[in-house]
């Protein structure tokens, strides 16, 4: 039975992936000042100390609460100051203990704790499970090799069932929660049976070992005797003249190197390699691997080119039949086509795709290879970490082969092919190289002339390959590598480019996908809309394709059900009958003016959103709270907000002590996923201008813009997006900042001439526009009339455009 001492104070020694037990020795090295400050402590008070270990190691600065509760009492035998101004410590394990409590101190941890004094235990069965553990001790410093002679001798002579159960921890090879377990079990039965099992474990290891070792000391004496045998049948077959076995293939070989176009390096390589086959026995393992490596060789294609189409007509009629908008990288790959057919010696592009998924950016290389006549390869990236994916194994391996570079153009068959190189932002590193590096020299046009995989040990030109790279955020890639990439950034279908993606491709596709004709099922343009924006929130149209999908195949089993006349019309009447509820929602204006209630702007990956940004204020001190899932760049701009508001109190007619009066509430409702970044400034500065003032906010308007401590609006991101949220959520007022107003050339013209768009660049305008009247006075030096959108936007010199802080995709910037 467990007996436990009196509470008393001790200074605690955390450890890191260290657990000491009672009875054993142990060597640290002490580096943190609290830990030092700890064992000054305790060699002032008779030098006991209590080691306990952290739950996880890779914290630098623990607190009470990362610490276990139970430990092990320490005598500190010696402690030595070391040059680095470490200290090394020599202990021993005293006592089990358990921290009743934390006590405050301001150098090191202390805590109140009780001591397991004795665990003796009258049991039999503790007595028998002794006897039967220094048994199984035997048999593994038998098996053991690197087991001490003298253990065997020192397990024998313990008698205390609870320290041979602690000194056989250090035997057997356990975790560090494993050791914890044990040091927190009291019960000494308990231990000794954990022990016995843990020892039986390592036991039945050795013994798989030793069989290991013996099956392969066998199979090394069989391949010494093969290798005999086989320089024996060498002898033998010199003599005959005559090879046998084996001579088709060589004469298969042979005839393939004959007929193959090569490159000199590659054929001289290749006929030495064949004469060395030709010297082999046939059932070598070694003429296997040089077998192997002339059917590689054999296969790739070193001269062979497929040949380019470069009608611009043909090649835009294929991508516009196969993909809806994506602009821009059309007119990049007809730009491509329309120089190769001008000049002789033109290198492939290496473009990359940059776009959140479902926006079409794999299935558009397989339409750009078909416009221009290449052979298309695609190399899956996502989840690679070994450099030899890239580069290929040495053939001194067993199993080696080349890398998925020389496999795919194995499998194009020509050396002018495209190659996909999907999800390069998916590859990461490890003690294995990292594949991105190895990317460097593929898609240099300076390097890749000679790229150099480790199986062939040939230089291999993939400079006339055309690369295609996609990725879902340019986070991922590294910089060396993007700069070798001409970067064209995929954002998320509008609402109108889904809703035609929809009807042109999706829809013909499904129905046919379920067996219906075009008069057994059709879809309205207002529920293809719905699907869009209520049963979907997606960048691209993956999702939609699903819903679309799935009504389609509720018709199918109506019209099984009713026979083949059946017509379904999907309409936003019916929708809910084939898919169910909605699912999602998206912001809309607000019915009435409202004081301290704004309509801001955001983007995420799923596309713009309309935010609904509320300002409270309560009695209080001055405190600044901010709710809604908020990152830390939106966090500071409302910070930045409310030391504007609080420096333009006068102005504002504000009293001058109103921020140390009361609390001011920021709220962000409705947002699962959370906000982050700086373009909500002059949104969170409107709403609380309007809950200081009590003048309500145009209910009709929303805004977006960066806003300084100097109330300056600076641009932002995203123009595009947040304008479209804006329409489909009934708004007729934008205010966007004037550094913006290039944007606009993106917007669709419907979208432009739906809405009055203002362009602002300071907060006294804002103010201006968007509440109901002006605040009581006059606030800035002047009011100038603002400024709205023509009919078409104004050519502007382009202004740089301000970062916003970086965020999880899943979370929407504002």
């Amino acid at each position: 039975m467990a007996t436990w001492s009196d509470e008393r104070q001790l200074p605690i020694l955390p450890l890191r992936e260290v657990v000491v037990f009672p009875g054993t020795p142990a060597p640290l090295i002490v580096a943190r000042a609290r830990s030092v400050s700890a064992i000054a402590e305790a060699q002032r008070n008779g030098g006991e100390i209590l080691l306990v270990t952290q739950r996880r190691g890779d914290v630098t600065s623990p607190g009470a609460e990362d610490l276990f509760e139970v430990g092990t009492v320490a005598r500190i035998e010696q402690a030595l100051k070391l040059p680095d101004g470490n200290t090394k410590l020599l202990i021993e394990g005293l006592r089990r203990a358990q921290i009743v409590r934390h006590v405050d101190h301001p150098d090191h941890f202390r805590a109140v704790v009780r001591e397991l004094v004795s665990d003796a235990s009258d049991d039999p069965e503790v007595e028998a499970l002794t006897r039967t553990v220094k048994g199984t001790v035997e048999r593994y410093v038998k098996l053991n090799r690197a087991a001490p002679p003298d253990m065997l001798m020192g397990v024998n002579g313990i008698e205390d069932p609870s320290r041979l159960a602690d000194l056989l921890v250090g035997v057997v090879k356990l975790t560090l929660d494993e050791r914890q377990s044990l040091l927190e079990t009291f019960d000494v039965r308990e231990r000794l049976e954990r022990v016995f099992k843990a020892l039986q474990n390592e036991i039945e290891f050795l013994q798989v070992e030793r069989k290991l070792r013996s099956r392969v000391r066998r199979e090394r004496d069989n391949t010494e005797r093969e290798a005999w045998i086989d320089e024996q049948m060498r002898a033998i077959q010199k003599e005959l003249g005559d090879r046998g076995e084996g001579r088709d293939d060589l004469d298969d070989l042979t005839r393939q190197l004959a007929e193959k176009e090569l490159t000199d390096e590659a054929r001289t390589r290749a006929e030495r390699e064949l004469r060395r086959l030709s010297q082999m026995n046939p059932m070598s393992a070694e003429a296997t691997v040089v077998r192997n490596y002339l059917d590689w060789l054999l296969a790739l294609p070193w001269v062979e080119r497929a040949e380019v189409r470069t009608d611009l007509p043909e090649a835009a009629a294929v991508l516009d039949e196969a993909h809806y908008g994506l602009v821009d990288v059309k007119e990049r790959i007809l730009e491509y086509l329309a120089v190769a057919s001008l000049a002789d010696d033109v290198q492939g592009p290496i473009l990359c795709l940059v776009g959140p998924p479902g926006v079409g950016k794999t299935s558009f290389a397989r339409s750009i290879a078909k416009a221009t006549g290449r052979p298309f390869a695609r190399i899956a990236l996502g989840g690679v970490r070994d450099e030899a994916e890239i580069r290929g194994h040495r053939r001194t391996y067993i199993g080696a082969l080349p890398g998925r570079i020389v496999q795919a153009m194995k499998r194009a068959g020509a050396r002018n092919p495209l190659l996909l190189l999907d999800e390069v932002d998916k590859m990461s590193s490890d003690i294995r190289g990292d594949p991105a590096s190895a990317l460097l020299e593929v898609l240099d046009p300076e390097q890749n002339q000679a790229f150099n995989d480790h199986y062939l040990d040939l230089d291999y030109d993939l400079s006339d390959v055309m690369f295609l790279c996609t990725a879902n955020s340019l986070h991922g890639v590294p910089l060396p590598l993007l700069d070798r990439l001409e970067v064209i950034e995929l954002s998320g279908y509008t609402e109108m480019e889904k809703l035609a993606i929809a009807e042109r491709y999706l829809v013909p596709k499904q129905r046919r996908a379920s067996g219906l004709t075009e008069g057994q099922v059709s879809f309205s343009r207002q529920s293809l809309l719905e699907m869009a924006r209520r049963y979907t929130k997606e960048s691209g149209v993956r999702a939609l394709e699903r819903e679309i999908g799935k009504a389609c195949r509720k018709v199918a089993r109506r019209v099984l059900h009713f026979g083949p006349l059946t017509k379904v019309d999907v309409v936003t009447g019916n929708l809910e009958q084939l898919l169910g509820p909605p699912r999602h929602d998206f912001g809309r204006k607000e019915e009435d003016d409202q004081v301290g209630l704004v309509k801001g702007l955001s983007v995420s990956s799923t596309g713009g959103e309309l935010l609904a940004i509320e300002v409270a204020a309560v009695p209080g001190t001055g405190k600044l709270i901010t709710t809604g899932r908020l990152g830390e760049v939106l966090k500071e701009s409302a910070t930045a907000v409310f030391t504007y508001v609080r420096s333009r109190a006068a102005a504002l007619h504000l009293d001058a002590d109103f921020h140390d009066t009361q609390d001011f509430h920021i709220h962000y409702p409705g947002l699962p996923g959370g906000v982050e970044g700086p373009s909500a400034g002059i949104a969170m500065a409107t709403a609380l201008v309007s809950c200081l003032t009590g003048i309500p906010v145009r209910s009709d308007t929303a805004m977006t813009g960066e806003i300084t401590l100097r109330g300056r609006v600076l641009p932002i991101g995203g123009v595009k997006e947040k304008l479209l949220a804006a329409h489909r959520g009934g708004i007729t007022r934008v205010l966007v900042p004037e550094r913006n107003r290039k944007d606009l050339v993106d917007v669709p013209e419907q979208v432009r001439d739906a809405m009055e768009i203002l362009f602002v660049d300071h907060m006294d305008r804002v103010l201006q526009e968007a509440l109901t009247s002006p605040p009581l006075g006059k606030v800035g030096a002047a009011w100038s009339e603002p400024s709205t959108t023509p009919a078409e936007p104004a050519a502007t010199e382009p202004a740089t455009p301000v970062q916003e802080g970086s965020s999880q995709e899943a979370r929407p910037r504002p």
